[in-house]
């Protein structure tokens, strides 16, 4: 009898086998296509604006003031570009916000750095202190402090003809000291250092002092290059925040001199109307940097926040 049976189970279980795996690859590939359809449609919402942006930069102003707007440009206006170039100084603008740019990227590299590094390595009594006060601070929106920050560029002692005791001038008021010295560290740029630094050895730190080197030594020479995806993920962030600033140069700044580009683009919006079309086409050229500088550093920038345990 178990003889007559056995044909039957053996013959059975490996068609069983092949139903089972072909329903889990058909499940596999109906789910990939739902991820892959999903994440199509969230790109195309997310790119959007974008989109809409670089093509309204092209259109015709009276094509701009149809009412419902074409989808796709009827005529391909390029001059756009070259009139809102000529309309504003934006030489001086994109000037003003590279050096601004550059200067918070690379004091936050330097001084948070050191401050992470510190907070992370270094034992002390009010490191957790001083880390706890660095969360808080990310919690306070920039909008909640820009009058007593402005109060305090504005009474800067013996500058701008200010007396000691900050009065009587101007104080930083229209200078660089008052663009880049206010963003020259950020307590998030220190609180991503500070979680770089945690992953790497402390042995390496120990062997170090064990061999003479200093701790200046230790934190430039050993432990900062292990973080070099981290440096240009902060840098990157920096220098983003930096130029695409606009309420603070835009407070503490009078001259065209001085100007940012996200300031000289607000230009072209005046009180009774807006150059809709050379709005458009100096905020595709002031997002053009950015995303040149995303998509050559996608790859370290991506791996640095897989790093810092931030995703």
């Amino acid at each position: 009898m178990t003889t007559d049976h056995a044909p039957s189970i053996t013959g059975t279980a490996p068609s069983a086998t092949r139903a089972r795996d072909h329903s889990l690859r058909r499940r596999k590939r109906t789910s990939n296509a739902l991820v892959l359809a999903f994440l199509i449609v969230a790109s195309v919402i997310m790119a959007a604006p974008f989109l809409w942006m670089a093509v309204s930069s092209i259109r015709d102003p009276t094509e701009l003031a149809q009412v419902p707007m074409p989808l796709i440009p009827k005529d391909l206006r390029l001059e756009n570009y070259s009139e809102a170039l000529g309309r504003a100084p934006f030489a001086t603008y994109a000037r003003n916000s590279l050096i601004l740019a550059t200067a918070a990227a690379a004091l936050n590299v330097v001084f948070a750095s050191a401050c992470g590094y510190a907070l992370a390595k270094l034992r002390f009594r009010l490191a957790p202190a001083v880390f706890g006060w660095m969360v808080a601070c990310i919690m306070i929106p920039f909008y909640a402090t820009v009058i007593p920050v402005f109060l305090m560029v504005r009474h800067m002692p013996l500058f701008g003809g200010n007396t000691l005791m900050g009065v009587g001038g101007t104080g930083w008021i229209d200078t660089w000291w008052a663009l880049i010295v206010p963003g020259a560290v950020s307590p998030f740029m220190v609180f991503l250092f500070r979680q770089f630094y945690v992953s790497t050895p402390s042995e390496l730190i120990e062997a170090a002092r064990l061999d003479g080197v200093s701790e200046f030594g230790i934190f430039t020479r050993i432990i900062t290059p292990l973080i070099r995806p981290g440096l240009l993920t902060v840098a990157l962030l920096s220098f983003e925040a930096g130029w695409n600033n606009f309420l603070w140069p835009l407070l503490v700044t009078t001259s065209d001199e001085l100007r940012v580009i996200q300031v000289g683009i607000a230009s072209f919006r005046q009180e009774a109307s807006t150059d809709w079309h050379l709005l458009m086409a100096g905020t595709t050229l002031a997002a053009v940097p950015m995303i040149v500088l995303f998509l050559i550093f996608q790859r370290y920038f991506v791996q640095g926040f897989a790093s810092s345990g931030i995703k």
